[in-house]
């Protein structure tokens, strides 16, 4: 599936944000405050809650955060290597995740095996 101009997922564009907004103003209002809140520094340099987000957004597969949080990580100084290694630290959580599920099948198996 693709869309009229040949990729997969629209791009982000002023006029897509527009809508959304018209469609659901407050809400998007909270979320923007919400995310202001989220990346405003703290405990956490503005480098490192990028770092998290792009490792976060290639957990969550979403083209948009993988290609915003990417530029904004740059942007406050992170490094190819550093975003590379946090794209990678997100690999083994997503596989571990998947690795420590398989307890629900293993489970599931015997249940099974054990009715025959």
């Amino acid at each position: 599936m693709s869309t009229s101009n040949g990729t997969i997922f629209p791009p982000a564009t002023p006029e897509m944000s527009k809508k959304r907004a018209d469609l659901a103003p407050d809400q998007v209002k909270a979320f923007r405050n919400f995310s202001k809140k989220v990346f405003k520094k703290g405990a956490l340099d503005g480098k490192t809650k990028q770092l998290i987000a792009v490792a976060s957004a290639h957990i969550t597969q979403c083209p948009y955060c993988i290609k915003g949080h990417t530029k904004q990580a740059k942007q406050k100084g992170a490094t190819n290597e550093e975003i590379m290694e946090a794209i990678w630290v997100a690999s083994e959580m997503r596989a571990g995740g998947a690795y420590a599920h398989a307890a629900l099948a293993l489970d599931e198996m015997e249940e099974m095996d054990n009715k025959s």
